[in-house]
């Protein structure tokens, strides 16, 4: 706002310069042929009257010969100016030749001047020489002040811009001001916004209808928290309510006496376990119960694959360095797992690295499997997508891994993306920002 008001002020005064400097440069035209149009008309007529025209330097002379410097600068609307005003009065001249000069204090040609005329004339800054030519007569010469104004114009519009910005904008910085910083504070409290954690108001400060957005603010927070907490309260409850029966089913089938099929309804109830550990996971992930800690990363990584390892999977891992990084463990090691339990199923082994960069850490899971086909690559992402779809249990799962996975990286402040290997298989890498 205070920008374009010093812009429109800016303007404005150059709009207000152009016009003054205008009228200035028309007054002093005025000014210069209006008086010696005059002088020359009386002149010439007291001439051919019979009365001599002095000879010699003075305000109004005769000469044999032009004064004016054929260097020096001329005034072509001048010395138009003139030839048509006295065509006008009714007089014939030869050439018309004008010359500007500069005038300072002390030149000697104010000598013979009326000192007040001299005093103007050194004040304006300049003097036009006028030399009209009468054939076969030698020629009228005379001086008269020429103002040299463009430079105190100048001057005089960039105090005036300078004491209309403080006149203008330091009210207009200082309303500003009032109305950026409540602005700042509620932008900055929108952006760091974590429901559950502890709730600060926002001061409520600054004009009239900011104030009525920051109540709404705080309002608008205290109501998301509150569903939030519901929605965790009704999750717990479906959590218990689901587990209850899972476990009594799980200790009825010890009545079974067929093994195999009881061995089958144990592996099902245990997926069943398993799909609703990431179901309440996935939808609980926006107010993780785990606090932030800061960890050895390589080791944690390194813990994940030595579970799978304990399970005779074909799973190995780059020792790497210590990395010290602020996660929330259990979730990132469950991201870990989830990656390394695709790449183990789909690609019967997985290569498990780190990469650590300037700005950034990459984890890398890659398999030897098939692949996923390029159009598919951000759709595996999505819940509940398979991309094999006979819902064999044994072949695929209810495609929550990778869905859960990203939503723990992302919360995190990273990424997971999927690349085809050329030399075959799949590259699962996790990308985590370092700091």
């Amino acid at each position: 706002m205070a920008l374009l008001i010093a812009i429109a002020l800016f303007v404005a005064q150059a709009i207000n310069f152009a016009m003054l400097l205008q009228d200035r440069r028309a007054a002093r035209y005025e000014q210069a042929t209006g008086p010696a149009v005059a002088r020359i008309v009386d002149a010439i007529e007291r001439a051919n009257a019979g009365h001599p025209i002095e000879r010699g330097p003075g305000r109004l002379h005769q000469a044999d010969v032009s004064p004016v410097n054929p260097a020096g600068e001329h005034r072509a609307d001048v010395e138009q100016g003139l030839r048509t005003e006295l065509a006008e009065a009714g007089l014939k001249v030869g050439r018309i030749e004008t010359e500007v000069r500069d005038l300072h204090r002390g030149d000697p040609r104010l000598r013979r001047w009326n000192p007040r005329a001299a005093d103007r004339a050194v004040r304006m800054g300049g003097e036009i020489i006028i030399a009209v030519e009468r054939p076969g007569h030698g020629w009228l010469v005379l001086g008269a002040p020429w103002p040299r104004a463009e430079a105190y114009l100048i001057w005089r519009l960039i105090w005036q811009t300078l004491i209309l910005y403080g006149i203008v904008l330091l009210p207009v910085l200082w309303i500003g001001r009032r109305l950026s910083q409540p602005l700042r504070s509620l932008g900055v409290a929108a952006r760091t916004f974590v429901p559950g954690e502890v709730d600060i108001p926002v001061e409520e400060r600054g004009p009239h209808d900011l104030r009525d957005v920051i109540v709404a603010f705080n309002a608008l927070r205290l109501r998301v928290t509150a569903m939030l907490d519901e929605k965790d309260r009704m999750l717990g409850a479906i959590g218990h309510d689901l587990r209850t029966p899972l476990a009594a089913l799980r200790v009825r089938i010890e009545s079974v006496e067929d093994e195999a099929d009881r061995t089958k309804m144990a592996d099902t109830i245990e997926e069943m376990n398993r799909t609703l550990d990431d179901i309440l996971s996935l939808a609980r992930l926006g107010r993780p119960s785990e606090a932030l800690t800061e960890v050895d990363l390589a080791a944690l990584v390194d813990a994940v694959v030595e579970d799978f390892r304990d399970l005779d999977n074909d799973v190995s891992f780059e020792e790497a360095e210590r990395l010290r990084m602020r996660l929330r463990p259990s979730l990132m090691r469950r991201a870990v797992r989830n990656l390394i339990e695709n790449a183990v199923k789909y690609g019967k082994s997985a290569e498990v690295r780190i990469a650590p960069g300037v700005n950034e850490v990459a984890i890398v899971v890659a398999d030897q499997g098939p692949g996923i086909p390029p159009d598919q690559l951000g759709n595996v992402f999505e819940a509940f997508t398979r991309l094999e779809t006979s819902r064999n249990k044994e072949t695929g799962g209810i495609g929550l891994g990778l869905a859960l996975a990203r939503a723990i990286v992302r919360n995190a402040g990273g990424d997971i993306t999927l690349e085809n290997r050329p030399e075959g298989g799949l590259a699962a890498t996790i990308t985590l920002p370092r700091g």
